[in-house]
């Protein structure tokens, strides 16, 4: 299998872009995958005091945005570090751009990272269904800072290595985020693991095995002993009204 490169794509530009664009007008992949992802995500509480009682009560507020912190590497010392060495912003450069203001939207661009194998990068468009399930893979974003650190240098001052520390911000639009809300489709999405069956996914899921037939035909499957591992199941919402039968 070969190495599944990390990249971000720049939305608004691929939004806009024209048949003869090149790829990498839009798309940008790191040249060195990122060695861990750091995911932060916060909920506001408000205290209200109640007389009598041991402690204040916790009122939920609203959630906060959640972010994705992660380092990218880049050298260009393959080129030599004399005559023939390359400067290294050659790579930097398209995505410190992510964080600058586009010429027609007059902000940063709506940005997607993605990680993954290709079931998933296929899929990262769809915005709002099943497949966000499948976070960290990708991450629709706008990216709230980058830190640009060189770390080594030709005799003439040309840098040849740096680290940049990137700090991506969830986006959502207001008309997504009502929709999850009020949405009574839960509906999420699973990889077959090898060996792992329908009525093992059912009870992982639903702490009941039952709900096997459901997964089954939901994913159009006849024979449920017939799957690859690596197949992309979707698991259906809980039947309205339904508790988990456990040891059925």
């Amino acid at each position: 299998m070969s190495l599944q490169k990390a990249y971000f794509e720049n939305l608004d530009r691929k939004n806009r872009k024209k048949p003869e664009d090149p790829e990498s007008a839009w798309k940008m992949e790191v040249q060195f995958n990122p060695t861990d992802l750091t995911f932060n995500k916060t909920a506001q509480f408000a205290e209200i005091a109640i007389p009598g009682l041991d402690a204040p009560v916790q009122q939920f507020i609203r959630g906060g945005t959640e972010t994705l912190s992660l380092e990218l590497f880049f050298d260009t010392t393959d080129n030599g570090m004399a005559k023939n060495a390359r400067s290294v912003t050659d790579l930097t450069d398209q995505f410190y751009q992510l964080v600058k203001q586009d010429r027609e939207t007059h902000a940063p661009p709506k940005c997607l990272f993605i990680w993954g194998p290709p079931p998933l990068q296929q899929a990262a468009n769809i915005v709002n269904s099943f497949w966000v399930s499948f976070a960290p893979f990708w991450f629709t974003c706008i990216v709230e800072s980058i830190d640009r650190k060189f770390l080594l240098f030709s005799p003439e001052g040309i840098p040849l290595r740096a680290r940049l520390t990137v700090k991506l911000r969830e986006y959502q639009t207001v008309e997504q985020m009502v929709a999850r809300l009020n949405s009574a489709d839960h509906t999420k999405a699973r990889v077959l693991k090898r060996k792992e069956r329908l009525d093992q996914l059912s009870v992982t899921e639903y702490e009941t095995p039952a709900e096997w037939r459901r997964i089954a035909e939901e994913n159009d499957i006849d024979n449920p002993l017939k799957i690859s591992p690596g197949t992309i199941l979707k698991l259906p919402p809980m039947r309205p009204g339904s508790e988990p039968r456990k040891g059925e």
